[in-house]
Protein backbone atom coordinates (compact mmCIF):
# COMPACT_ATOMS: atom_id res chain seq x y z
CA UNK A 1 0.00 0.00 0.00
CA UNK A 2 1.22 3.74 -0.78
CA UNK A 3 2.59 4.84 2.69
CA UNK A 4 0.35 8.15 2.97
CA UNK A 5 -2.71 5.56 2.45
CA UNK A 6 -1.53 3.36 5.14
CA UNK A 7 -1.43 6.66 7.52
CA UNK A 8 -5.43 6.63 6.80
CA UNK A 9 -7.24 5.18 9.95
CA UNK A 10 -10.66 6.47 8.70
CA UNK A 11 -12.95 6.07 5.65
CA UNK A 12 -15.67 7.57 3.73
CA UNK A 13 -17.52 5.80 1.83
CA UNK A 14 -19.59 7.13 -0.67
CA UNK A 15 -22.87 5.20 -1.84
CA UNK A 16 -24.22 4.94 -4.88
CA UNK A 17 -26.49 2.78 -7.05
CA UNK A 18 -24.06 2.50 -10.04
CA UNK A 19 -24.45 1.73 -13.28
CA UNK A 20 -23.13 -0.39 -16.18
CA UNK A 21 -19.85 0.88 -18.13
CA UNK A 22 -20.06 -0.51 -21.23
CA UNK A 23 -22.93 -1.63 -23.69
CA UNK A 24 -22.14 -5.26 -22.49
CA UNK A 25 -22.39 -4.39 -18.97
CA UNK A 26 -26.18 -3.49 -19.39
CA UNK A 27 -27.68 -7.06 -19.10
CA UNK A 28 -25.69 -8.15 -16.13
CA UNK A 29 -26.19 -4.96 -14.27
CA UNK A 30 -30.23 -5.40 -14.56
CA UNK A 31 -29.72 -8.88 -12.95
CA UNK A 32 -28.24 -7.51 -9.91
CA UNK A 33 -30.59 -4.91 -9.95
CA UNK A 34 -33.85 -7.05 -10.06
CA UNK A 35 -31.71 -9.75 -7.97
CA UNK A 36 -32.41 -7.46 -4.88
CA UNK A 37 -35.61 -8.64 -2.93
CA UNK A 38 -35.38 -5.22 -1.48
CA UNK A 39 -36.34 -3.41 -4.69
CA UNK A 40 -38.74 -5.59 -5.58
CA UNK A 41 -40.33 -9.40 -4.62
CA UNK A 42 -40.68 -11.78 -7.89
CA UNK A 43 -42.58 -14.22 -6.13
CA UNK A 44 -40.92 -16.65 -3.33
CA UNK A 45 -37.42 -15.79 -2.43
CA UNK A 46 -36.10 -19.10 -4.66
CA UNK A 47 -37.33 -17.78 -7.72
CA UNK A 48 -36.00 -13.90 -7.81
CA UNK A 49 -32.89 -14.87 -9.11
CA UNK A 50 -34.52 -16.81 -12.20
CA UNK A 51 -37.02 -14.06 -12.93
CA UNK A 52 -34.08 -11.98 -12.53
CA UNK A 53 -32.18 -13.39 -15.13
CA UNK A 54 -35.26 -13.55 -17.31
CA UNK A 55 -36.17 -10.27 -17.11
CA UNK A 56 -32.95 -9.04 -17.44
CA UNK A 57 -32.38 -10.65 -20.34
CA UNK A 58 -36.25 -9.36 -21.48
CA UNK A 59 -34.99 -5.68 -21.22
CA UNK A 60 -31.36 -5.19 -22.36
CA UNK A 61 -31.91 -4.97 -26.14
CA UNK A 62 -34.19 -1.53 -24.99
CA UNK A 63 -31.79 -0.43 -22.17
CA UNK A 64 -28.91 -1.07 -24.70
CA UNK A 65 -30.42 1.15 -26.92
CA UNK A 66 -31.58 4.07 -24.39
CA UNK A 67 -27.28 4.08 -23.25
CA UNK A 68 -26.33 4.38 -26.75
CA UNK A 69 -28.20 7.68 -26.86
CA UNK A 70 -26.10 8.99 -24.03
CA UNK A 71 -22.60 7.52 -25.29
CA UNK A 72 -22.93 4.07 -24.45
CA UNK A 73 -22.38 3.84 -20.97
CA UNK A 74 -23.56 5.48 -17.55
CA UNK A 75 -20.76 8.24 -16.44
CA UNK A 76 -22.61 7.86 -12.71
CA UNK A 77 -19.15 5.76 -11.69
CA UNK A 78 -16.86 8.62 -13.63
CA UNK A 79 -19.03 11.02 -11.68
CA UNK A 80 -18.79 9.56 -8.32
CA UNK A 81 -15.62 9.16 -8.40
CA UNK A 82 -14.91 12.83 -9.84
CA UNK A 83 -17.35 13.68 -6.44
CA UNK A 84 -14.73 11.44 -3.85
CA UNK A 85 -11.98 13.51 -4.95
CA UNK A 86 -13.25 17.05 -4.30
CA UNK A 87 -14.89 15.34 -1.11
CA UNK A 88 -11.29 14.24 -0.51
CA UNK A 89 -9.61 17.40 -1.50
CA UNK A 90 -11.65 19.95 0.62
CA UNK A 91 -11.17 17.20 3.58
CA UNK A 92 -7.42 17.27 3.25
CA UNK A 93 -7.70 21.01 3.10
CA UNK A 94 -8.59 21.36 6.59
CA UNK A 95 -5.05 21.48 8.39
CA UNK A 96 -4.72 22.71 11.72
CA UNK A 97 -0.80 23.07 13.53
CA UNK A 98 -2.08 19.58 15.05
CA UNK A 99 -2.29 18.41 11.31
CA UNK A 100 -4.90 17.34 8.64
CA UNK A 101 -8.25 14.70 8.49
CA UNK A 102 -6.35 11.23 8.83
CA UNK A 103 -9.06 10.88 6.14
CA UNK A 104 -9.60 8.63 2.43
CA UNK A 105 -12.73 8.49 0.40
CA UNK A 106 -14.00 5.49 -1.38
CA UNK A 107 -16.62 4.97 -3.39
CA UNK A 108 -19.13 1.41 -3.19
CA UNK A 109 -21.68 0.99 -5.67
CA UNK A 110 -24.80 -1.61 -4.96
CA UNK A 111 -25.56 -2.79 -9.06
CA UNK A 112 -21.58 -2.23 -10.90
CA UNK A 113 -18.08 -1.70 -10.32
CA UNK A 114 -16.76 -1.06 -8.18
CA UNK A 115 -19.14 -2.96 -5.99
CA UNK A 116 -19.17 -1.91 -2.19
CA UNK A 117 -17.10 -4.96 -1.60
CA UNK A 118 -14.49 -4.22 -3.73
CA UNK A 119 -14.04 -0.75 -1.84
CA UNK A 120 -13.97 -2.02 1.55
CA UNK A 121 -11.54 -4.44 0.27
CA UNK A 122 -9.58 -1.25 -0.42
CA UNK A 123 -10.41 0.54 2.90
CA UNK A 124 -9.14 -2.56 4.67
CA UNK A 125 -6.08 -3.03 2.52
CA UNK A 126 -5.44 0.78 3.26
CA UNK A 127 -5.59 0.06 7.27
CA UNK A 128 -9.07 1.43 7.39
CA UNK A 129 -10.47 0.83 11.10
CA UNK A 130 -12.93 2.89 11.06
CA UNK A 131 -15.63 3.72 8.26
CA UNK A 132 -18.27 6.45 7.94
CA UNK A 133 -21.17 5.00 5.00
CA UNK A 134 -21.92 8.05 3.68
CA UNK A 135 -25.37 7.59 1.50
CA UNK A 136 -25.82 9.78 -1.69
CA UNK A 137 -29.12 9.47 -1.71
CA UNK A 138 -30.28 12.58 -0.05
CA UNK A 139 -33.88 11.25 0.92
CA UNK A 140 -33.33 7.26 2.37
CA UNK A 141 -35.71 4.81 1.19
CA UNK A 142 -35.43 0.99 2.05
CA UNK A 143 -35.20 0.82 -1.66
CA UNK A 144 -32.06 2.94 -2.13
CA UNK A 145 -30.12 3.48 0.50
CA UNK A 146 -31.35 0.98 2.60
CA UNK A 147 -30.57 -1.64 0.40
CA UNK A 148 -26.75 -0.55 0.05
CA UNK A 149 -26.85 -0.49 3.56
CA UNK A 150 -27.92 -4.07 3.94
CA UNK A 151 -25.43 -5.49 1.66
CA UNK A 152 -22.48 -3.13 3.42
CA UNK A 153 -23.57 -4.43 6.59
CA UNK A 154 -23.38 -8.21 5.02
CA UNK A 155 -19.76 -7.60 3.97
CA UNK A 156 -18.32 -5.90 6.86
CA UNK A 157 -18.96 -8.95 9.02
CA UNK A 158 -15.94 -10.50 7.58
CA UNK A 159 -14.04 -7.45 8.39
CA UNK A 160 -13.13 -5.74 11.70
CA UNK A 161 -14.14 -2.15 10.85
CA UNK A 162 -16.35 -0.12 13.14
CA UNK A 163 -18.91 1.59 10.69
CA UNK A 164 -20.94 5.16 11.49
CA UNK A 165 -24.20 5.52 9.01
CA UNK A 166 -24.56 8.83 6.79
CA UNK A 167 -28.50 7.59 6.15
CA UNK A 168 -30.58 10.64 5.47
CA UNK A 169 -30.05 14.63 4.88
CA UNK A 170 -33.05 16.25 3.21
CA UNK A 171 -32.39 19.74 4.36
CA UNK A 172 -28.84 19.87 4.61
CA UNK A 173 -28.48 23.97 4.18
CA UNK A 174 -25.25 23.28 1.64
CA UNK A 175 -27.12 20.49 -0.08
CA UNK A 176 -30.32 22.57 -0.33
CA UNK A 177 -28.33 26.08 -1.41
CA UNK A 178 -26.91 23.75 -3.99
CA UNK A 179 -30.11 22.98 -5.68
CA UNK A 180 -31.59 26.56 -5.09
CA UNK A 181 -28.68 27.66 -6.88
CA UNK A 182 -29.26 25.33 -9.90
CA UNK A 183 -32.70 26.37 -10.33
CA UNK A 184 -31.41 30.44 -9.95
CA UNK A 185 -28.75 29.93 -12.77
CA UNK A 186 -31.48 27.72 -15.19
CA UNK A 187 -34.44 30.64 -14.50
CA UNK A 188 -34.03 32.83 -17.71
CA UNK A 189 -36.12 36.14 -18.59
CA UNK A 190 -38.82 33.89 -19.79
CA UNK A 191 -39.66 33.47 -15.93
CA UNK A 192 -40.01 37.25 -15.39
CA UNK A 193 -37.33 36.88 -13.29
CA UNK A 194 -36.99 34.63 -9.47
CA UNK A 195 -39.70 36.79 -8.25
CA UNK A 196 -42.22 35.91 -10.72
CA UNK A 197 -45.13 33.24 -9.75
CA UNK A 198 -45.38 32.58 -13.59
CA UNK A 199 -42.22 30.32 -13.89
CA UNK A 200 -43.20 26.68 -12.72
CA UNK A 201 -40.76 24.18 -11.04
CA UNK A 202 -41.29 20.53 -11.64
CA UNK A 203 -39.29 18.46 -8.64
CA UNK A 204 -39.06 15.18 -10.47
CA UNK A 205 -38.19 12.10 -7.88
CA UNK A 206 -37.47 9.01 -8.74
CA UNK A 207 -40.32 6.52 -8.64
CA UNK A 208 -41.27 4.29 -5.32
CA UNK A 209 -43.88 1.65 -4.97
CA UNK A 210 -46.69 2.98 -2.49
CA UNK A 211 -46.69 -0.23 -0.53
CA UNK A 212 -43.06 1.26 0.77
CA UNK A 213 -44.50 4.42 1.97
CA UNK A 214 -47.49 2.32 3.71
CA UNK A 215 -44.75 0.10 5.42
CA UNK A 216 -43.49 3.40 6.67
CA UNK A 217 -40.84 4.58 4.39
CA UNK A 218 -40.00 8.34 4.76
CA UNK A 219 -38.94 8.84 1.41
CA UNK A 220 -42.22 11.11 0.38
CA UNK A 221 -41.85 13.19 3.86
CA UNK A 222 -37.74 13.84 3.31
CA UNK A 223 -38.37 14.76 -0.50
CA UNK A 224 -41.03 16.88 1.09
CA UNK A 225 -39.21 18.50 3.73
CA UNK A 226 -36.48 19.70 0.80
CA UNK A 227 -38.99 20.91 -1.41
CA UNK A 228 -40.19 23.29 1.89
CA UNK A 229 -36.59 24.31 2.57
CA UNK A 230 -36.11 25.17 -1.30
CA UNK A 231 -39.05 27.19 -1.23
CA UNK A 232 -38.22 28.85 1.63
CA UNK A 233 -35.29 30.38 -0.53
CA UNK A 234 -36.76 31.14 -3.09
CA UNK A 235 -40.66 31.59 -2.29
CA UNK A 236 -42.10 33.33 -5.02
CA UNK A 237 -42.45 30.24 -7.79
CA UNK A 238 -44.70 28.06 -8.33
CA UNK A 239 -43.44 24.48 -7.55
CA UNK A 240 -44.93 20.56 -8.58
CA UNK A 241 -43.72 17.30 -7.52
CA UNK A 242 -43.88 14.20 -9.74
CA UNK A 243 -42.33 10.92 -10.11
CA UNK A 244 -39.95 8.92 -12.81
CA UNK A 245 -38.53 5.90 -13.65
CA UNK A 246 -41.59 3.22 -12.50
CA UNK A 247 -41.73 0.32 -14.07
CA UNK A 248 -43.73 -3.03 -12.98
CA UNK A 249 -47.61 -3.70 -12.18
CA UNK A 250 -47.33 -2.57 -8.54
CA UNK A 251 -48.61 0.75 -7.79
CA UNK A 252 -46.60 3.67 -7.68
CA UNK A 253 -46.59 7.18 -6.29
CA UNK A 254 -47.95 9.75 -8.37
CA UNK A 255 -48.35 11.69 -10.38
CA UNK A 256 -45.81 10.36 -12.92
CA UNK A 257 -43.82 13.29 -14.57
CA UNK A 258 -45.41 12.86 -18.00
CA UNK A 259 -49.01 12.97 -16.00
CA UNK A 260 -47.71 16.07 -14.72
CA UNK A 261 -46.76 17.87 -17.70
CA UNK A 262 -49.53 16.52 -19.99
CA UNK A 263 -51.42 18.32 -16.68
CA UNK A 264 -49.32 21.48 -16.97
CA UNK A 265 -49.62 21.70 -20.53
CA UNK A 266 -53.79 21.43 -20.24
CA UNK A 267 -53.02 24.31 -17.95
CA UNK A 268 -51.47 26.88 -20.33
CA UNK A 269 -47.75 26.35 -18.66
CA UNK A 270 -45.04 26.84 -21.52
CA UNK A 271 -42.03 26.95 -19.85
CA UNK A 272 -41.13 24.59 -17.56
CA UNK A 273 -38.26 23.98 -15.27
CA UNK A 274 -37.16 20.61 -14.05
CA UNK A 275 -35.24 19.18 -10.77
CA UNK A 276 -33.64 16.31 -10.75
CA UNK A 277 -34.46 16.45 -7.04
CA UNK A 278 -33.48 12.83 -5.72
CA UNK A 279 -30.59 12.69 -8.11
CA UNK A 280 -26.55 14.03 -7.28
CA UNK A 281 -25.34 13.07 -10.46
CA UNK A 282 -26.21 12.71 -14.27
CA UNK A 283 -26.86 9.25 -15.57
CA UNK A 284 -29.64 7.66 -17.22
CA UNK A 285 -32.49 9.33 -15.17
CA UNK A 286 -31.31 12.73 -16.37
CA UNK A 287 -29.49 12.46 -19.43
CA UNK A 288 -31.84 10.12 -21.38
CA UNK A 289 -35.46 10.21 -19.73
CA UNK A 290 -35.65 14.03 -18.68
CA UNK A 291 -33.18 15.27 -21.54
CA UNK A 292 -34.57 12.95 -24.63
CA UNK A 293 -37.65 11.33 -23.34
CA UNK A 294 -39.47 13.97 -21.34
CA UNK A 295 -38.04 17.03 -23.31
CA UNK A 296 -39.63 15.70 -26.22
CA UNK A 297 -42.93 14.87 -24.23
CA UNK A 298 -43.27 18.23 -23.39
CA UNK A 299 -42.59 19.91 -26.65
CA UNK A 300 -45.17 18.25 -28.48
CA UNK A 301 -47.39 19.66 -26.00
CA UNK A 302 -46.19 23.07 -26.12
CA UNK A 303 -43.84 23.02 -23.05
CA UNK A 304 -40.32 24.33 -23.78
CA UNK A 305 -38.64 21.88 -21.36
CA UNK A 306 -35.29 23.15 -19.11
CA UNK A 307 -33.73 20.80 -16.55
CA UNK A 308 -31.26 22.73 -14.24
CA UNK A 309 -27.71 21.92 -14.06
CA UNK A 310 -26.84 18.66 -12.21
CA UNK A 311 -24.99 18.84 -8.67
CA UNK A 312 -22.27 16.47 -9.61
CA UNK A 313 -19.46 18.77 -8.33
CA UNK A 314 -20.96 21.59 -7.30
CA UNK A 315 -18.66 23.28 -4.52
CA UNK A 316 -21.62 23.66 -2.87
CA UNK A 317 -22.65 19.79 -2.92
CA UNK A 318 -19.20 18.91 -2.29
CA UNK A 319 -19.62 21.13 0.64
CA UNK A 320 -22.65 19.19 1.81
CA UNK A 321 -20.76 16.04 1.88
CA UNK A 322 -18.18 17.71 3.81
CA UNK A 323 -20.41 18.82 6.35
CA UNK A 324 -21.84 15.87 6.71
CA UNK A 325 -18.24 13.42 7.14
CA UNK A 326 -17.36 16.59 9.78
CA UNK A 327 -20.56 16.31 11.63
CA UNK A 328 -20.59 12.77 12.21
CA UNK A 329 -16.83 13.15 13.34
CA UNK A 330 -18.14 15.36 15.76
CA UNK A 331 -20.73 13.53 16.95
CA UNK A 332 -19.12 10.26 17.82
CA UNK A 333 -16.40 12.67 19.60
CA UNK A 334 -18.57 14.02 22.05
CA UNK A 335 -20.28 10.37 22.75
CA UNK A 336 -17.17 9.20 24.07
Amino acid sequence: MKEADSMRSTGVLLLNLGGPDSLKAVRPFLYNLFSDRLIIKLGPAFLQRPLAALIALMRSPKTRRMYKLIGGASPIRELTSVQAKALQARLDSECTPDGCNNIKVYVGMRYWRPFIEDAIKEAYTDGVHRLIALSLYPHYSLATAGSAFTELERVLKAYPMKCEYIRNWPQNSFYVEALAGSIRDTIDEDCDGVDSGNCHILMSAHGLPVYFIKNGDPYLDELNKTIESVKKRLPNLTYHLSFQSRSGPVKWLTPSTEDMIRQLAKQGVRRLVIVPISFVSDHIETLYEIDILYKDFALKRGIILKRVKPLNDNPLFIEALKSLVEKTLVDNANDR
